[in-house]
């Protein structure tokens, strides 16, 4: 008797890229990243459970799930930004570069692991100042203003503000605001910069900017990123790991997970069965 075969789903999603990408493992690429068995707690409630995964080298991947799932809880694991909530704990491991993110000084992780937030936070300075803050504490390897500008350039800000440098940051929309924020990361040069949801308070025009930069910038470093779009998700990674009620569900590449999905939680989810 022949096995039947499962059709590729019909979701209206974007074109996605049939490259080798669809033919790669996270199992098969570098790992700039590595989480075994973590489980994350707030008190006394559990809300991650025994998830592992990989984060590859300069790819893009994406934590999708519905509201509740754990996915901004997982970013903020890779940074240790969970410390800053009484409470928090986790078990498992964590690596950047085959190192536990627990034995490193957790300010010397924070350079090496950036976070742009969901909505733009810029500080109370100028453009200029916002960007040279971490250079100025961390030290650069450039001439201040040199490093701004290649900082502004990566973000695909310079154009926009190169003449207006000394004016407020708050003077600038919300999607420049936010890729000021990105800017201000990438200034201090991280292996890794973290997203969460990034996109959700800006307009459309913004958030295709925001996409745009997001397929640039995994040319110097490794992205991951927060969404609960599913058609931002196709568009701009490479990986996407899906999660539900703190367990990770699936984890493959983007093309693979988004026309034939291994796990019925999966499929019903991409489909708009729920979430």
């Amino acid at each position: 008797m022949q096995a039947s075969v499962r059709p590729a789903l019909s979701v209206n999603l974007p074109p996605i890229a049939t490259s080798a990408l669809a033919r790669e493992t996270p199992e098969a690429l570098a790992m700039r990243m590595t989480i075994s068995k973590l489980d994350f707690f707030y008190g006394p409630k559990q809300t991650l459970f025994d998830v592992s995964m990989g984060i590859a080298v300069n790819k893009v991947t994406s934590l999708i799930g519905p509201s509740g799932c754990g996915k901004s809880t997982l970013l903020r694991t890779l940074n240790r930004m969970y410390e800053t909530i009484r409470g928090a704990r986790l078990r498992g491991e964590i690596l950047l570069d085959g190192q536990s993110i627990l034995a490193q000084d957790v300010t010397a992780l924070r350079r090496r692991v950036g976070m742009v937030f969901q909505r733009p936070n810029p500080f109370p300075k100028s453009i200029f100042d916002n960007v040279a803050y971490g250079l100025k504490i961390n030290g650069s390897k450039l001439p201040i203003s040199d490093a701004v500008e290649k900082s502004l350039r990566h973000a695909a800000l310079w154009d926009e503000v190169k003449d207006h440098l000394h004016k407020s940051a708050y003077e600038l929309s919300g999607g420049q605001q936010q890729r000021l924020c990105i800017a201000r990361a990438l200034a201090v040069e991280p292996e890794v910069l973290l997203l969460d949801e990034p996109c959700s308070a800006l307009d459309p025009i913004s958030t295709a900017k925001i996409e745009e930069l997001l397929v640039q910038l995994k040319d110097i470093c490794t992205i991951t990123i927060v969404t609960h779009n599913m058609q931002q998700a196709a568009r701009v990674s490479d990986f996407t790991a899906f999660l539900l009620t703190g367990q990770l569900i699936e984890f493959s590449p983007t093309p693979q997970l988004f026309t034939t999905p291994g796990d019925p939680r999966t499929e019903a989810y991409i489909t708009g069965r729920f979430g």
